[in-house]
């Protein structure tokens, strides 16, 4: 059972607008409004609403890639909003993404090798690659690790000289999700990414995900439209609508008995998960 520990990230009263052009004049757009929730050093936080709600907007505020117009964001104790850009540099080896598509998240000119090792480059510092290693050693250190990475996804090491389109759409994930770990990151920011993928697929990468956080502890934001996915892997669940959140609750909980219409809608709207073995993987 999952048990309440010290909050990892904690969004109070975060608002975001865009200005635009309505005739003559420029208004805000207000796409999240108010939201104030916390993600919980272990847990997984299910993020759900429709196209347009505004949760992709709240990941990229979190990840410190667009800031609020108002309110606060804190990962860690670290106030992400008001950081220097060297502290936010170090707060992001903390937090990485899982995009939505798994091809346009990858350089389709580098191989696999130069992908999932690309951050430990950017980051050769705060990993030690690069201390007192000649140019040959630290290749072969890196190699080491990417195939470390690999074998946590279920890749092998005849994936490292080759480029993404030699992949199926599920190996493309896995790919993604290695990269995702190789700093070690405690909080990984999930935003769909499964949608694009086939259902039975999708649900191999799931529990490739629930595998990965048993076995390093890690911290989820799960964003998805489909209420079941989320449901399955998530010990709470935030609805947001419009830009606002407008339910929360624990997972079984808030699906059993929602308060919502809104959230029946959203359990009503899309078919269960079918299940797949945790150790299955896909042929290329």
């Amino acid at each position: 059972m999952y048990h309440r520990c010290m909050a990892l990230v904690e969004v109070s009263s975060v608002w975001k607008s865009y200005p635009r052009r309505v005739g003559l004049r420029t208004e805000e757009r207000t796409v999240v409004a108010d939201v104030s929730l916390t993600i919980e050093a272990g847990e997984t936080l299910g993020l759900v609403g429709e196209s347009g709600s505004g949760k992709t907007t709240l990941a990229r505020m979190i990840l410190g890639l667009v800031a609020p117009t108002r309110g606060t964001i804190r990962i860690d104790g670290e106030d992400i909003t008001r950081a220097s850009a060297r502290k936010l540099r170090q707060l992001r080896r903390q937090m990485q993404p899982v995009f939505q598509d798994p091809y346009a998240a990858l350089n389709p000119r580098m191989s696999v090798f130069q992908i999932v090792t690309e951050p430990l480059v950017i980051h050769r510092r705060a990993t030690g690659l690069n201390a007192g290693l000649n140019p040959r050693k630290r290749r072969a250190a890196l190699r080491a690790r990417a195939v470390e990475l690999l074998t946590e996804v279920g890749l092998d090491e005849t994936a490292l000289n080759r480029h993404p389109h030699e992949f199926s759409g599920g190996q493309r994930q896995r790919i993604n999700i290695a990269r995702a770990l190789a700093l070690r990151p405690r909080l990984l920011i999930l935003d769909e990414p499964v949608s694009a993928l086939d259902v039975s697929v999708g649900a191999q990468i799931v529990n490739l995900l629930r595998h990965l956080q048993r076995e390093y502890g890690l911290t989820y934001l799960f964003i998805s439209h489909a209420m079941p996915l989320v449901r399955y892997l998530s010990t709470r669940i935030a609805v947001m609508q419009n830009g606002r959140l407008v339910e929360t609750g624990e997972a079984e909980a808030l699906c059993a008995n929602p308060r919502q219409a809104y959230t029946r809608q959203l359990i009503e709207a899309t078919p269960e998960l079918p299940a797949a073995p945790e150790d299955q993987t896909e042929t290329s």
